[in-house]
């Protein structure tokens, strides 16, 4: 099986890769070429850093289209930190005419402020997956008198899909807020699963097994 992982210039390629083959895909692969992205059967959007930068990286070099093609295809797609951002119509990031690929209809929005809250932010928080999510099962901590599985976190912004049925998990930071968004062929996580150990893995291989 192959899963493509769709390099636009930005975006942990390497790392999110190494997992993908630490959980036996071993058909992972970084890409840029639109043919190689057309003939995998599942591909990934890693992301780091703005929105807008994310959006004007994606459209001079054309891979909006290859996203929004592979997605029409119906095969699963996923999006990872500001691969899951731009997935939805617009954020209050950056430029505020940029727009995103509105595949998910909704905002990404900033935290609010609010005292002893430190934005961005970095580190570990607990993931609330709904019932029956294909990626939330069978996850470590899941039954944990602790509060849950707990993923990595490194953002200042989140999203907030329009219908909360393209919820598919919640996490908990000065508000809540969705953490992991399905939609039809398309899954999205704002946590970084390839630097969430056994949890992150674990995600990784659920989507694997769609």
């Amino acid at each position: 099986m192959k899963v493509a992982i769709i390099d636009y210039g930005m975006g942990n390629l390497r790392s999110v890769e190494k997992a993908f083959h630490k959980v036996g895909m071993g058909g992972a692969f970084i890409t840029d070429d639109p043919a190689a992205v057309a003939s995998a059967d599942k591909a990934v959007l890693p992301g780091d850093g703005a929105f807008d930068s994310t959006m004007l990286s994606l459209r001079r070099s054309g891979v909006d289209d290859i996203v929004l093609e592979f997605i029409a295809s119906g095969r699963p797609f996923l999006g990872i930190c500001v691969g899951m951002q731009v997935l939805l119509t617009s954020s209050e990031e950056g430029d505020p005419d940029a727009r995103g690929l509105d595949v998910v209809p909704g905002r990404v929005h900033r935290f609010p402020h609010q005292p002893g809250l430190k934005i961005p932010q970095i580190g570990w928080n607990t993931l609330n997956f709904v019932p029956d999510s294909p990626l939330g099962v069978d996850l470590p901590g899941q039954n944990s008198a602790e509060g849950g599985p707990m993923a990595y976190f490194l953002h200042s912004y989140y999203c907030a899909p329009d219908n909360p049925a393209d919820i598919a998990a919640t996490t908990e930071y000065g508000v809540p807020f969705c953490s992991a968004l399905h939609r039809d062929n398309v899954w999205a996580t704002q946590f970084h699963p390839e630097k969430s150990g056994p949890v992150g893995l674990a995600i990784l291989r659920n989507f694997a097994r769609l």
